[in-house]
């Protein structure tokens, strides 16, 4: 899920009630901080033909403003670059793949970016470029993918995760959102109606071996042979011929991605769910239980957004 751009900035003014540290940031030194960002994103040009874009931002791998020019400068290159074929995403964070947004940042850091060149707001934009790139995309999945790690990896070509390890979560029901990055459009067209709805609407952890199970990911692999399976996969792939992985993919992409009106669709409820006073409540809640500080919170998420509702029972 993609808490993101305006929404994000809706979000932290509305839970500024809840936690006014949040409104009290000013956004001139905190721009000055985005400056000098740290590095989140590290690019290993294994091969010319082959990259491994690995997610760095411990300690959970929150996707927040300051992810978003480095994703895309990524993006851009794997678009651009002659010679790539392959490229593989994973991380380095023990635990975590890539999970939700960052609420913290202040509203300034998300309402001052423009849309992307599909005209989608950017991470929208940017997961569907990476669709139709002429370049095959894997991920690879150790830890928790979570609502963005989750779009990014629908927004793939390919999936392979640890049994052991990996968790895959659409998170935003139990925060009162609807997800904004594409899950709706590409979810049943992997896994079929039904089980896209259990995994929207319940909000559920779903394991390595459900997934695969499931159609949300390739195959599900013990954890001891994650990496040389897909660098395997990785190397084949590069020792084709560019062209035709780019026509074969644009084939594929006509008859299985959804259009950019249905990406567009999703924002828009996005947008209008953040809005809603029971979403920024239940974000209140959450940060005050410890999201993005605490590891309990962040590794069970799906316990804790379960109990948000008990009182209303």
């Amino acid at each position: 899920m993609n808490l993101h751009l305006i929404a994000a900035a809706i979000l932290a003014a509305g839970m500024a009630i809840a936690s006014p540290a949040l409104a009290q940031k000013p956004p001139a030194s905190h721009a000055a901080s985005s400056t000098v960002a740290a590095k989140q994103i590290h690019v290993t040009r294994v091969t010319p033909e082959y990259w491994r874009v690995t997610f760095h931002n411990p300690p959970y791998n929150i996707y927040g403003p300051e992810t978003m020019p480095q994703l895309n400068e990524v993006v851009s290159a794997i678009e651009t670059d002659p010679r790539l074929k392959v490229v593989v995403f994973d991380s380095d964070v023990p635990d975590f793949f890539l999970t939700h947004y960052d609420f913290v940042p202040p509203l300034t850091d998300t309402t001052r970016l423009p849309p992307g060149p599909t005209g989608l707001p950017q991470l929208p934009d940017m997961l569907v470029r990476i669709s139709k790139a002429p370049v095959v995309s894997i991920v690879s999945i150790r830890g928790r993918a979570t609502g963005v790690g989750s779009e990014l990896a629908l927004a793939s070509d390919m999936r392979f995760a640890s049994r052991e390890k990996a968790i895959l979560s659409q998170w935003e029901i139990g925060a009162g959102l609807v997800p904004g990055g594409g899950p709706m459009a590409r979810l049943p067209r992997l896994i079929g109606r039904g089980r896209a709805l259990e995994v929207l609407l319940t909000g559920n952890d779903i394991d390595g071996a459900l997934a695969e199970k499931y159609g949300y990911v390739n195959r599900a692999l013990p954890d001891a042979e994650l990496d040389p399976f897909v660098d395997t996969m990785a190397r084949r792939i590069a020792t084709f011929d560019k062209q035709s992985i780019g026509e074969i993919k644009r084939l594929v992409d006509a008859n299985s991605l959804p259009g950019n009106d249905e990406i567009a669709a999703e924002w828009e409820g996005f947008i209008g769910s953040v809005k809603r006073p029971a979403a920024q409540q239940r974000i209140g809640k959450l940060m005050e239980l410890g999201l993005q500080k605490n590891a309990d919170v962040e590794k069970r998420i799906a316990d804790y957004t379960g109990t948000l509702g008990e009182a209303s029972k």
